[in-house]
């Protein structure tokens, strides 16, 4: 049995909420996710409407046979599903930590300037980044190559390329994505940065 917690009649039926949803959103009949889960169909829908307890070594094959794990699929609702971001007025910048991964992070910045003509201030380091462009026109530099990124599309790439991002023909809001190397990597790229306007 799920250990018993004290918002256990809520927990309870958000596992089978969630049960049913997976199950639908993969397209499955009852007798193929049972068939999945080695479950007969009778049992699965018992347990989907709350007419059987929910065993744990049921919950286990479930999960698996949904692609997920035991985690996921009992974890309740965060409280503070609202985030409010950190605003870095030195950089122009606003982040939100990713809670589901901690190594995640999402970057709002508006760009006034063109990406740098000097490969030297190009960067690179380990990870990987995706952005998009909330407004105007990006132009991202990557290796030997220049590409424009415009309103509502995306770039993905891997940070160990030589990159920079600036605008073109006037601002640019740009949302970044970054891993936790590619975080670090600009972390790294901004202290170099306050270091070079201190000494001027």
């Amino acid at each position: 049995m799920l250990p018993m917690t004290q918002d256990d009649g809520e927990l309870d039926s958000l596992v089978r909420k969630r049960i049913r949803a997976l199950r639908v959103a993969q397209g499955w009949s009852l007798e193929e996710l049972a068939n999945r889960a080695k479950l007969s169909p009778s049992t699965l829908s018992r347990i989907e409407n709350g007419r059987r307890r929910l065993a744990l070594d049921s919950l286990v094959t479930l999960a698996r046979a949904l692609d997920t794990t035991l985690d996921q699929l009992v974890e309740t609702a965060s409280d503070d599903v609202v985030v409010s971001p950190m605003i870095d007025g030195a950089h122009g910048l606003m982040r939100w930590p990713v809670k589901g991964d901690p190594g995640i992070t999402v970057v709002r910045q508006r760009m006034t300037e063109p990406p740098p003509d000097n490969p030297a201030r190009m960067r690179a380091h380990p990870g990987r980044e995706w952005l998009v462009v909330l407004s105007g026109t990006a132009v991202l530099l990557l290796g030997h190559r220049r590409i424009r990124v415009e309103t509502n599309q995306a770039a993905e790439f891997p940070t160990m390329l030589p990159h920079a991002i600036g605008a073109e023909g006037g601002p640019c809001e740009i949302l970044g994505i970054f891993d936790r190397d590619a975080r670090r990597g600009h972390q790294r790229a901004e202290r170099d940065t306050d270091a070079d306007r201190s000494r001027m």
